[in-house]
């Protein structure tokens, strides 16, 4: 990949180092990588960051890297892929499937998965999964394809320019069919898991409006504002509505196997088109019956 930029008569860049910073949005260690691998060039030619630049001038930043992955375990997995291109992969992640291997998932996460399709591709590239799900939470994950992207749609996140969208399976019907949830979330003391509304946490808003509702159970569109951890979960759960199947944060219920929580929209700003993208997972098959009947 090759970021490009030609200088115009209007700008007031006065070397190529401002433009890598404010333009491309480049970082401190990213700009160290490319300046060790002479991965600048100005006009077609190798060029120092502080090197001057003029109307006309063309800068351009080879951001790709062979990179060692060998730290995952390739795992052949079937990948629900909803997009893909040069920059990253969406992917529509299954219930019950951790997205970073750990002791407990050594070869069966997500991200096993990706490494397996990145070698049958010949991608020797890094595992950078951009958002997170919990385990047993299904729906769209984004991997960025190199260390630009991922600095991109991270900074994206932050900003709260990535919009991201939930169906949820609830239990009880709401008094209020459409609100806010603006409530601190803190770790619950003496568990290293369990997350609480609290005053000493961090704020935390979810946004969310009843989409059906029959028989003790609403269905919920939550469209969170923060992202903290288990953040649907707990505010739905402290106002009374805990998602079904999650017992966690609620209860068992026969026949549910997980919490009944779908990560259903992405939107974004490409980084490299700059236009607005949006991805939708299809809703899963464990959620239809409570769909259909409510």
């Amino acid at each position: 990949m090759v970021l490009k930029y030609i200088i115009k008569s209007t700008d007031t860049y006065l070397n190529v180092k401002e433009v890598l910073k404010a333009y491309f949005g480049i970082s401190e260690r990213l700009l160290l990588r490319l300046k060790n691998n002479k991965n600048i060039l100005l006009n077609n030619e190798p060029t120092y960051v502080s090197k001057e630049v003029v109307s006309g001038d063309e800068i351009q930043v080879l951001i790709d890297f062979i990179e060692d992955n060998s730290n995952i375990v390739p795992t052949k997995i079937d990948l629900d892929i909803i997009y893909e291109d040069d920059c990253y992969l969406v992917v529509n992640k299954a219930p019950n499937m951790a997205i970073h291997p750990s002791m407990l998932h050594y070869d069966t996460s997500l991200s096993n998965g990706i490494k397996y399709y990145f070698d049958s591709i010949n991608l020797k590239k890094k595992i950078r999964p951009v958002n997170r799900l919990d385990k047993d939470t299904s729906g769209l994950v984004v991997f960025a394809k190199n260390e630009y992207i991922q600095e991109c749609l991270v900074n994206q996140m932050k900003s709260k320019d990535m919009k991201k969208t939930y169906i949820a399976i609830c239990e009880g019907i709401f008094e209020e069919k459409q609100s806010t949830i603006n409530l601190p979330i803190a770790r619950k003391p003496g568990s290293i898991i369990e997350r609480y509304v609290d005053s000493s946490g961090d704020q935390a808003i979810t946004h969310y409006e009843v989409l059906k509702e029959q028989n003790n159970i609403s269905v919920v569109k939550c469209t969170l504002e923060t992202g903290r951890t288990h953040q649907i979960r707990v505010h739905l759960s402290h106002i009374g509505h805990p998602i079904l199947g999650d017992t966690l944060y609620g209860k068992k219920y026969v026949g549910i196997t997980r919490q009944l929580l779908h990560a259903y929209k992405l939107e974004f700003i490409h980084p490299i088109t700059k236009e607005n993208v949006s991805y939708i997972a299809p809703i899963p098959d464990d959620f239809k019956q409570f769909i259909d009947q409510a």
